[in-house]
């Protein structure tokens, strides 16, 4: 089974080189499940249910999120849908280590077209972050009540280290635990002992002529006098990130990971 995971889409940039490019690359590489980090899709901040459709029209089965899901408000009615429910809505996830009140679930459970069954985990990290539950004794919680063998994880989180601890901990438990959030490719992709598939950051799919998808300008201004002012996205030299995951359908165990960074 081929599993294809692509990092955190930023703005537009980062919607048209994923536009560009995902089509050949699930071609290629026989992709079976596409998943993509789209919490900062629209504008760099946030994700809106239109730029969802989007994201699900190029194929993927599961959107994840992280700490820029509630930047745009109208994506709050979109997750509002029932647990049991396989509507596009319900595939798209925000870190299930939130508030049990916040809209939408941290998990979802499918099935491909020839019968294999899947999950997808969205959890966020503590250290550097804003307040949430322990990530490490939520996903102990929800894969006590997963039956699929084939399960990824999406752990949006600040640290190198708190990624690596989760690594470990979830080893032989999950097929893949990959890291999103600080848009910058990491180069530590390996199969742990286990079998789990992991990588501390898969990077971002945007613009590389910033700062980690902002004008640079901007950044470097608040940088050198402190001063606050808005960010925009950047939009130079956009690429695109993923990774690729090869697994055992009947056990979960991942076989093999590879990186991959497209750019114009």
């Amino acid at each position: 089974m081929n599993i294809l995971f692509v990092g955190d889409v930023f703005g537009s940039p980062g919607r048209h080189i994923v536009r560009e490019h995902l089509p050949h690359v699930v071609e290629t590489n026989s992709v079976d499940l596409l998943v993509i980090n789209g919490e900062n899709a629209a504008g760099g901040f946030g994700i809106t249910p239109s730029i969802a459709e989007e994201l699900f029209d190029l194929g993927a089965h599961v959107i994840t999120t992280g700490n820029h899901i509630w930047d745009k408000k109208e994506i709050f009615e979109y997750m509002a849908v029932p647990a049991d429910s396989h509507s596009r809505n319900r595939r798209i996830i925000r870190p299930a280590n939130y508030a049990a009140a916040t809209p939408g679930f941290g998990v979802y459970e499918g099935e491909l077209g020839n019968g294999q069954s899947y999950a997808v985990l969205n959890l966020q990290g503590r250290v550097f972050m804003s307040s949430c539950d322990d990530p490490f004794r939520k996903a102990d919680e929800l894969l006590s009540k997963i039956t699929a063998k084939v399960i990824l994880l999406d752990l949006h989180a600040e640290t190198t280290s708190e990624k690596v601890a989760m690594g470990w901990y979830l080893d032989g438990r999950v097929t893949a635990v990959l890291g999103t959030h600080t848009h910058i490719p990491t180069a530590d992709e390996r199969i742990l002992p286990g079998g789990t598939a992991y990588q501390t950051d898969v990077g971002m799919s945007g613009p590389y002529d910033s700062v980690i998808g902002v004008e640079k300008e901007l950044v470097l201004n608040r940088f050198l006098t402190g001063m606050p002012g808005k960010f925009e996205a950047a939009k130079g030299n956009p690429k695109m990130c993923a990774t690729l995951i090869v697994c055992d359908g009947a056990t979960g165990r991942a076989q093999r990971i590879q990186r991959i960074m497209l750019g114009e």
